[in-house]
């Protein structure tokens, strides 16, 4: 029966059968060593006399586990006989054991199908499995229902910008940019949903931060009094996404070297209008109406020198640059909020208007027409609660948790800008 790596300490001095990947070898003649890699881990496999494949040839091993304080987890396989199971055909472009983050991206990015092998690269897939699990526990206890929405559509939930479109037999249509419309109507079937699913955004970004296909976490939830039901239920939340990527994935993260954070009860919070003072007042930083990456960096900063935190709600968004379905204020405020950990973006939310006539004041208001919004207007003649809800980009989480240098290491296959492969 096979064993993994991680369980050969409840084996020394037994005789055990591995499977996995040729990480390393090296060849002294009479001895040689192996490192063998498989999902669990790696360990050094010693044997002798044979004619050892390329790296990264898969392999059986049968051999006996003994203690060798020299070796990768103080432990080695003396093999009594290794079984090419697929020889590697050439040599990796990359050389698996030897990645590194900061070395030559774009060769990494380019040959994505074997360096995910290595350790490091697939350790904030690893990490991001277990945020997501975490995710759908929390919401799955707290009686929200999972759904399912369509990912091409006929119209962008935020209007017609930054839209991917596609041919749909004889009419023009689009890949979702979120599942927002479609999580509102489905607040009056199951008040409580969540999503994981891809979105996607035609942007022209080519910066650390930006893919142009990423998982959105989405959360929808009804009969809420206002977006502060949704931040504080955005706490709890997290903290169990984090609990269970540290529970489940801690291998990966000390791996990474991560500094991980405290879980984040009672984040402060600054309003929009109160961000802004501080940025041009306090920190000598001209800023606009919208607030920039550097702007955000700073009030990340600030959060943690004034009050010890990685986290940071912004409050209070101009209906100016939010959509058409945030509840308005009077004062021409928004219910609305951004999230910032460490001075990144990670979720941006609020209070829905669930009032049809409302809705319709507010696509008016932003010269949208009503009738692009046609299937999602109907629900709102029907007695739509008080809702809201919030969405969380998987990937910038994992990467700013992991302190990643771009983005694109958090997904297996990213689309950005240039690429389309593999």
């Amino acid at each position: 029966m096979r064993v993994l790596v991680k369980d050969l300490p409840a084996h020394v001095g037994q005789e055990v059968e591995l499977m996995g990947f040729l990480h390393w070898r090296r060849d002294l003649g009479k001895v040689q060593f192996l490192l063998l890699r498989d999902r669990s881990g790696v360990v050094q496999v010693v044997t002798g006399g044979m004619r050892l494949p390329l790296p990264e040839s898969s392999l059986r091993v049968r051999g006996l586990v003994v203690e060798n304080p020299k070796a990768p987890g103080g432990l080695e396989v003396q093999a009594k006989e290794v079984e090419v199971l697929s020889p590697a055909l050439e040599p990796t472009p990359v050389e698996i054991p030897k990645e590194e983050w900061r070395a030559h991206p774009d060769t990494l990015l380019e040959y994505r199908y074997v360096t995910l092998r290595g350790e490091k690269a697939r350790a904030p897939l690893k990490v991001q499995a277990a945020l997501v699990r975490g995710f759908r526990r929390y919401l799955d206890r707290q009686d929200f229902t999972e759904i399912f929405t369509p990912k091409v559509v006929r119209a962008g939930a935020e209007g017609g910008s930054g839209l991917f479109g596609v041919d749909y037999f004889e009419k023009r249509a689009y890949l979702a940019q979120s599942p927002q419309l479609y999580k509102q109507i489905m607040v009056g079937v199951f008040e409580r949903v969540y999503e994981v699913a891809p979105v996607w955004r035609m942007e022209e970004h080519n910066t650390s931060r930006h893919l142009n296909e990423y998982l959105s976490l989405d959360v929808e939830m009804g009969f809420i009094g206002s977006e502060e039901d949704l931040m504080r239920l955005e706490e709890e939340l997290l903290g169990e996404m984090l609990e269970e990527a540290l529970s489940s994935a801690g291998r990966e993260i000390a791996l990474l070297g991560a500094e991980w954070p405290s879980p984040p009860h009672n984040i402060p919070r600054l309003t929009h209008a109160e961000a802004r003072r501080i940025l041009k007042e306090e920190l000598g930083y001209p800023v606009g109406l919208d607030l920039s990456e550097e702007a955000e960096r700073l009030l990340g900063q600030y959060a943690r020198e004034r009050w010890g935190s990685d986290w940071l709600f912004l409050t209070r968004y101009p209906r100016a640059i939010r959509p058409f379905y945030t509840y308005p204020e009077d004062d021409g405020t928004t219910r609305s909020f951004d999230l910032l950990f460490r001075g990144l973006e990670i979720t941006s939310g609020g209070q829905r208007i669930h009032r049809y006539g409302d809705l319709l004041a507010s696509l008016e208001a932003k010269g949208m027409d009503p009738e692009g919004f046609r299937g999602y207007l109907e629900v709102f003649k029907y007695g739509m609660p008080p809702h809201g809800g919030f969405a969380i980009g998987a990937e910038r989480l994992t990467q700013k948790l992991l302190g990643l240098p771009n983005v694109r290491y958090a997904r297996a296959f990213p689309r950005d800008r240039h690429r389309l492969t593999p």
